[in-house]
């Protein structure tokens, strides 16, 4: 049964003296592996408790509901990494739990740590948001043949960086899926939102073979080392193989993790969650970029007027760029919530779910990530009963999501 908010309020009131004097030690907590930072619950604002027991219990209790197999999140607050947690099984068939420091695919939030390594060459003068890739390119597109028909149309010429990193390319998510499998241009470039992981690719390429950049290393040394994230990487690490997390799909069938070879800035990044925290965490404090690139990677950049986020090309229309001004950043999706300006990045395939949630005026996050894709039945919940009443666009990452009735309990 779903707790009412006044409930939930009056479990968060109790639970932030609990939290301090009984919160159970992460040896005796069953299926949960968990650190806490930062000041203790008897010592933050009282009417915003950070109940680390709720949150715990609430989490088993929608895993246990919804069968999730495994499942991560951090919680971030005043730009700090506040709370970070694991739970359930990193393995179900082996009955091997998963733990903060387990191993787990990061999928497309893959996408807002490339666009944060080119906001940072951007800083440094080595190209511009906005130059053409016929500059970044001068000898053409790469020599794979899936470039062949692409190579004709002169307008990729006039991709930009800014273009490629906010979808609005009018390339297909992955040239595979096309009914002919073919990578063309759809739209006129710049002219509306179409997710696109070919247009991140065609990006890592430009600064490849047009500043002889490598990609995987810069992310390395950029991204990941300065910002502690020891267990983040773009290629598989044979030290990963001792705790990783592998996948489970709808219906909960079982797939190995992917030891990926290539550096993909579509989405290649094998991570942690407590790495993930402290990633969403120096977005939301500005950290290793300047002012105007910080402002850059979170405005608006191209107007959201589609009802849901896939299929890429669907025509249906939607309501969220006008009643909230959802619209594409670089590398994530903008809009204005209750609060003020706020962000989220899902990240998604058949075996996972992972969302990062961000509010700026607060500079407060929530990271989850998931080895079962059945954790993103539960989001929207879990969301709401960490952060509070929140105007997220769920029904346009989750084309299943309805919005439950509203109560009288504002």
């Amino acid at each position: 049964m779903r707790l009412t908010r006044n409930f939930l309020t009056l479990l968060l009131l109790i639970g932030a003296y609990l939290a301090v004097t009984q919160l159970p030690h992460p040896a005796r907590a069953a299926g949960c592996s968990y650190c806490l930072q930062g000041k203790a619950s008897a010592d933050r604002a009282a009417d915003a408790p950070l109940d680390t027991a709720s949150i715990d219990q609430t989490v088993r209790r929608l895993m246990a509901r919804e069968d999730v197999k495994g499942l991560a999140l951090a919680v971030i607050e005043d730009g700090e990494l506040r709370y970070y947690a694991a739970y359930g099984q990193r393995n179900v068939e082996k009955h091997l739990p998963l733990t903060a420091d387990t191993i787990m695919y990061g999928a497309s939030l893959t996408k807002t740590a490339f666009a944060y390594l080119v906001l940072q060459l951007v800083d440094e003068g080595q190209l511009s948001l906005d130059t053409p890739l016929g500059e970044l390119l001068p000898d053409g597109l790469p020599a794979e043949d899936y470039y062949a028909v692409l190579a004709a149309d002169p307008r990729w010429r006039s991709l930009t960086p800014r273009i490629l990193l906010s979808h609005g390319s009018g390339l297909p998510n992955l040239h595979w899926l096309e009914p002919d499998q073919t990578l063309r241009i759809h739209f006129e470039p710049g002219s509306a939102y179409a997710y696109s992981g070919e247009g991140l690719w065609l990006l890592q390429a430009a600064l490849e073979q047009g500043l002889g950049l490598d990609v995987g290393a810069e992310m390395q040394r950029r991204v990941f080392d300065p910002l502690g994230m020891r267990s983040s990487s773009m290629t598989w690490r044979p030290d990963f193989a001792k705790n990783l997390a592998d996948g489970y799909g709808i219906d909960g069938a079982f797939e190995p993790h992917d030891e990926r070879s290539s550096v993909s800035a579509a989405g290649s990044m094998d991570t942690t969650i407590a790495d993930q925290g402290r990633f969403w965490a120096a977005i939301l404090r500005g950290e290793r970029l300047s002012a105007q690139a910080r402002r850059e990677l979170l405005a608006p950049q191209q107007p959201i007027t589609s009802a849901h986020q896939f299929p890429t090309f669907d025509p249906a229309r939607g309501d969220y760029h006008d009643s909230i001004g959802m619209a594409a950043g670089l590398g994530l999706v903008t809009y204005q919530d209750r609060s003020g300006p706020a962000f989220f990045k899902g990240g998604h395939n058949d075996f996972t779910g992972n969302m990062a949630l961000g509010f700026m005026h607060e500079r407060r996050g929530l990271v989850l990530l998931s080895n079962s894709v059945r954790a993103e039945l539960i989001y929207p919940e879990l969301a709401s009963a960490i952060l509070g009443p929140i105007d997220m666009p769920w029904a346009w990452e989750y084309s299943w999501y309805v919005k439950p009735p509203a109560t009288e309990d504002h």
